[in-house]
């Protein structure tokens, strides 16, 4: 009943969130100083990492929370309230600015209007408060320091403290008192082999499929070591000297025990070798998730696409962890490359916006930037556009305010970065990343660091912007206006009709690859003769450098569905996501080359068993088939306008949903008919047909070409007959 309400009239739509915002607003929550326990949580879950059980800590530099923190709010009482306080650390208690003696854990607040403040010291977790009352809650609302610039003079008179930066609190999902948040841990469920294989060398144990978690040995008994080889194959798991992962449990049990593993691992196969006298009964394990809710969905007429649709999201649910993580078998650590890509598969399937700006808080860190987040240049610049990508899908204007200022230092950073000729060129202590592909140059400034750049300045302007700015934004808009200019002056090659790769002693080389080409495609940089001279130029010729990754994969598929090409995506996607499933993955993979047979697959760093083969960045298909199939992406932030462009890419149907900050858009598409559900905002839906469609509740309007358009109101369901277009082939340049 609630649900047709709320599709009847789409009012009550913008009341039921409001009513649900005011209800999250009146339970009160654990707070700390934002960003704070987004870099306490990953600075503990990247130390986790080992290689053959060796401790194995990131490249980069570690920053760490405040120690001490004053949190504050005013409040207007009718009646004295009682309040309950909890804290992790040591606190005390002001009301109006006057002391409460001792530790208190509960006190009353008179009527009246009164400020209330707590001050919490703790050096080994992050300094947090959890507040109790009937009105009198923590939340968001409260405001918080480290540093209250506040002193006292001869005369016992306090300081102004106008000077002092409050912040809005952080908090998340830990919503008791008794539930602290650094005793946060993600859930586990028990999870079964599907067969046991014994031999002389060991047990070989098959759980199916990639999974990841805490291995739990039963009937434990004897005197004696137990060693499991953990492996995503089958060969990893059986090869003790180079399987990536092991773990050794001492045994002296004189009667049958049981005992759970410490740590969490990736595999889907487990090696149990034994020595003196001791025995195993079995293995089981502890499943460990994030439990995020699945909004977004696929389903077409192509049964291998569906299959490649479901790997996605297991690849991705396995990898959304605390964070978006690269991979659970060998980094399990945040880049923010890889994060990039998953924020916006997030964007299609779950549509969390916490996990979101955890991993983008996590990834930032503090000031002073003394280098590259990841010390990567490219991934700098995947962090500003994950911050213009974030605005854009959830309207979340409040966090760039928040955080505008760790934007500012950050692209000073990098600006400071810069040649002589106002380029990024990568200077001591810089790895310019692109992509895992053999013999890629990296010298000289290349173009596809400048592009990212231009893109990283516009996302600077369109923040200044929003925070009130105007002389931030103006500089940051010319900055992009300059470099923009210098791309296509510097690096476009009239002969090869494509940007070049590189300039090296302020000459172009002669070099072109798929990168900065691909992306000024989704940019939107190119004029439209540029567009279809690098698409055959670069994007169809067989002859430029190819591609290997998933995550290079991402970007260029998504340039050649910018460009209507879905049905020669869709054979791409099965040709390479089916590829793998063909050699029997059930996860997506790190690198995938066609080209390579055998154990090739499972080598890389010169490791016999270095590849991921369950990555984030492998799940790209759920991306691909929401935006680009389903045709739903956003125009205005937060879904206030969207667009619906479905593209059939030579499916018979498909059907699913896209996930929006309020609401579901839900989607039915065949060759004849079209059904779609909207959500709030306002929708337009584009679409060619080759004969004059009809909608009974909408107007259509001919555009021309044989494309039509038909404004949707919010909460609305539409049919439309119509006639989808034959698929076109286009051959590839040789």
């Amino acid at each position: 009943m609630k649900n047709n309400m709320l599709k009847a009239c789409p009012l009550l739509i913008t009341l039921f969130v409001f009513c649900q915002d005011l209800l999250a607003q009146s339970r009160p929550t654990w707070i700390w100083y934002p960003g704070d326990f987004e870099i306490w949580l990953s600075n503990n879950m990247q130390n986790r990492r080992t290689e053959r059980n060796t401790f194995y800590p990131v490249f980069w530099k570690y920053d760490s929370h405040y120690p001490l923190i004053d949190f504050h709010k005013d409040f207007d009482l009718t009646t004295a309230e009682a309040v309950k306080i909890y804290t992790e650390g040591a606190y005390n208690v002001k009301i109006d600015g006057r002391a409460i003696e001792g530790v208190p854990q509960q006190i009353t607040v008179p009527a009246g209007h009164h400020r209330i403040n707590i001050k919490v010291f703790n050096q080994a977790n992050v300094p947090a408060v959890y507040v109790e009352g009937k009105t009198i809650v923590s939340d968001s609302s409260w405001l918080v320091t480290f540093e209250d610039k506040e002193w006292i003079d001869e005369t016992g008179k306090a300081s102004d403290v106008s000077a002092t930066k409050w912040l809005n609190a952080g908090s998340w999902n830990f919503h008791h008192s008794q539930t602290l948040p650094s005793a946060c841990k993600l859930p586990v469920r028990p999870q079964y082999a599907v067969s046991t294989n014994k031999s002389n060398s060991g047990t070989l144990v098959d759980f199916g499929k990639e999974t990841f978690g805490f291995i739990r040995l039963h009937g434990v008994q004897g005197t004696g070591n137990v060693t499991l080889y953990y492996g995503e194959s089958k060969e990893e798991a059986l090869h003790a000297k180079s399987a990536e992962t092991y773990d050794v449990f001492s045994s002296r049990q004189s009667s049958k025990t049981d005992s759970l593993l410490p740590s969490s691992k990736a595999f889907r196969y487990v090696n149990i070798v034994t020595s003196g006298d001791v025995k195993v009964d079995s293995i089981s394990m502890l499943y460990e998730y994030a439990g995020l809710k699945e909004r977004g969905q696929f389903r077409c007429s192509d049964e291998e696409v569906n299959r490649i649709y479901d790997i996605s999201k297991y690849t991705f649910e396995l990898n959304t962890r605390e964070f978006f993580i690269d991979g659970i078998k060998r980094d399990r650590w945040v880049w923010s490359g890889d994060a990039y890509q998953s924020y916006l598969m997030n964007y299609y399937l779950y549509f969390d916006n916490a996990t979101v700006s955890r991993t983008i808080l996590a990834l930032r860190g503090k000031d002073p930037v003394t280098s590259h987040i990841n010390t990567i240049m490219d991934y700098t610049f995947y962090w500003f556009l994950s911050i213009y990508d974030y605005y854009l899908y959830t309207g979340d204007q409040s966090f760039i305010k928040q955080f505008y200022p760790r934007m500012q230092t950050m692209m000073e950073y990098c600006l400071g970065r810069r040649n002589k000729e106002g380029l990024m060129q990568g200077l001591s202590g810089d790895w310019v990343f692109i992509d895992w592909a053999d013999g890629l140059s990296k010298k000289g400034a290349v173009s596809f660091e400048q592009l990212l750049l231009c893109r990283s300045l516009e996302t600077m302007g369109l923040c200044a912007d929003l925070v009130g700015d105007k002389s931030d934004a103006a500089k940051y808009n010319q900055y992009a206006a300059t470099l923009k200019k210098q791309l296509f002056e510097l690096y476009w090659n009239q002969q090869q009709q494509a940007l070049v790769h590189s300039r090296v002693d302020g000459q172009q080389t002669a070099n072109v690859t798929r990168y900065a080409n691909m992306f000024a495609i989704f940019y939107d940089y190119f004029n439209a003769a540029q567009k279809n001279a690098v698409k055959q130029s670069v994007l169809l010729n067989d002859s430029i450098q190819k591609i290997t990754t998933p995550y290079m994969r991402f970007y260029e598929l998504e340039a050649l569905c910018a460009m209507g090409e879905q049905d020669y995506v869709l054979k791409e996607m099965k040709d390479y996501w089916g590829g793998m499933l063909k050699l029997g993955a059930t996860s997506f993979w790190e690198v995938y080359n066609p080209a390579e047979t055998g154990v090739q697959h499972y080598a890389m760093y010169g490791r016999a068993f270095g590849r991921s083969l369950c990555h984030a960045w492998g799940a790209s298909p759920l991306y691909l088939l929401g935006k680009y199939y389903l045709g739903v992406k956003p125009t205005s932030a937060g879904y206030n306008t969207y667009t619906v462009q479905p593209a059939l890419g030579g499916l018979q149907w498909m059907e699913g949903k896209v996930p929006t900050p309020n609401g579901d858009i839900v989607l039915y598409c065949s060759t004849k008919e079209m059904k779609i559900t909207t959500a709030a905002g306002t929708g337009l839906l584009r679409f060619r047909s080759k004969i004059k469609p009809v909608c009974k509740t909408g107007t259509l309007v001919n555009k021309g070409e044989d494309w039509y358009e038909m404004a949707m109101r919010a909460a609305t369901s539409y049919v439309v007959n119509y006639q989808a277009p034959k698929p076109e082939t286009h051959a590839k340049t040789r």
